[in-house]
């Protein structure tokens, strides 16, 4: 569920929306993915794919907490975020809890994973998109954590995102 890494990038994510941003990045790692796999292996490749990401989807955490309510990030700010990943039904959700310390909720329908199996690297979801939403919790708020088993990306029927935020409230980024 992370963003791009500067509020430049972001704005224009906002502007055309996440998924189309996704399949944007798709299409040029795709192609960056297949010559580093030549030179360095696939397996080698897809882990340098997903740290650089990583490291994107922290940063994209990080700012999006700037946008905070106060500055001070909490559940409700969190939730907040959510139609920017929803834009263009790009996900379909069915929210199970939302507390002040919890959020949960299950992903239905994923055209994250849809269009990368399209552009025929549906192999390459998990590492493009899955391992963001963690990760962006780390910069987004140190306190937030994601429990999540399964997902559409590995096959699943569904995604199960369960947040808490841990520790004292009134935290912040």
């Amino acid at each position: 569920m992370s963003d791009t890494t500067t509020s430049s990038v972001t704005t224009g994510a906002d502007d055309i929306g996440i998924l189309r941003q996704r399949a944007i990045e798709a299409a040029f790692a795709k192609e960056l993915h297949a010559e580093m796999s030549a030179e360095l292996g696939e397996r080698k490749a897809t882990e340098i794919l997903a740290r650089a990401v990583i490291r994107m989807a922290r940063a994209a955490g990080a700012a999006w907490a700037e946008k905070a309510p106060g500055g001070q990030t909490s559940i409700q700010s969190f939730v907040d975020t959510l139609p920017a990943w929803t834009k263009d039904d790009a996900l379909r959700i069915e929210v199970l809890k939302q507390t002040e310390t919890e959020f949960a909720f299950n992903v239905t329908r994923c055209r994250y994973a849809e269009t990368y199996k399209a552009m025929g690297i549906g192999h390459l979801g998990a590492a493009l998109s899955c391992n963001r939403d963690g990760t962006f919790c780390e910069g987004y708020d140190p306190r937030l954590k994601l429990t999540r088993t399964q997902t559409i990306m590995g096959g699943a029927p569904h995604c199960d995102f369960r947040y808490s935020l841990e520790g004292s409230a009134g935290g912040g980024a």
